[in-house]
């Protein structure tokens, strides 16, 4: 039996509320009771609408038990008076509006009392992602279901007690994906400064950083242990990373980047 809701509005059908959307349809979500809000949609999402039977843009939208607002976080306030008209005290609101806290919501949308904010990243556009979520007092455990079943159709989803631990998880996850795609930039780049063509070393890169991501991903060993593995004492991998993890070295760094993207994401949240 499907935890999704039986009836669903999506406002804001672009990459990741699209991607969402074919996972929701995947997982058995009713298209007969589907409406998608968009202003702008793509000839994809239309002709998914289109192919599926999903009401695209009506006139006069109905009640739905979840709407999940996927629009760009600018959005929301001109969205607002329509929005509010869409949340009851029964619906479930799901929010992934970066920087856009539960409280925010509860402002614009004052009859809602079951809201999740949730922070996916960009793979989750290939469902693939990393989603954490925190749910707001109203929200009882058949909704938070229903929200870990729609979140989790592109991919982990970690549910957090405290709101205030969504900066920091926006440094880590949020962010992170563009710190992997640095190694790889990075990695390509010092190929070529040791000599590798260009093109060769940038396919290098790619399939060392992908196939290392598919390795960790296929195995419930820890990071540390598959780097442990690969790692032969006074071999070459010991003597590069020697250098990676001396002082001020990668971990180091890491750690600096997710504090100052942590203290970003506070202050653009408040």
């Amino acid at each position: 039996m499907s935890r999704l809701p039986a009836s669903l509005t999506l406002v804001g059908a672009g990459k990741m509320g699209g991607a969402m959307l074919s996972g929701w349809l995947a997982g058995g979500l009713d298209p007969a009771r589907t409406t998608i809000l968009d202003p702008q949609p793509s000839p994809e999402i239309e002709a998914l609408c289109a192919a599926c039977g999903l009401a695209l843009n009506p006139a006069a939208p109905p009640a739905s038990d979840a709407l999940v607002l996927a629009m760009k976080p600018q959005g929301l306030d001109a969205a607002a008076p329509m929005l509010a008209g869409l949340a009851g005290a029964d619906t479930l609101v799901v929010s992934i509006l970066a920087g856009k806290t539960i409280a925010d919501l509860r402002t614009r949308l004052p009859r809602a009392r079951a809201i999740v904010r949730a922070m996916p990243n960009l793979p989750a556009s290939i469902g693939r992602g990393a989603t954490g979520a925190v749910a707001s007092a109203g929200v009882d455990a058949a909704r938070r279901d229903q929200a870990d079943a729609l979140l989790a159709s592109v991919g982990l989803v970690e549910w957090l007690d405290d709101e205030g631990l969504i900066d920091a998880l926006t440094a880590v996850s949020g962010s992170g994906p563009a710190y992997v795609f640095l190694l790889a930039e990075a990695m390509a780049q010092a190929g070529i400064a040791a000599g590798l063509p260009a093109a060769m070393a940038a396919r290098l890169a790619r399939a060392t950083v992908s196939g290392s991501g598919a390795l960790l991903d296929a195995t419930e060993r820890d990071a540390e242990l598959l780097r442990r593995d690969v790692t032969s004492p006074g071999g070459t991998t010991a003597a590069a990373l020697a250098v990676l993890m001396r002082d001020g070295g990668l971990p180091d760094l890491l750690r600096e980047a997710v504090a100052a993207g942590r203290h970003r994401a506070g202050e653009l949240s408040g």
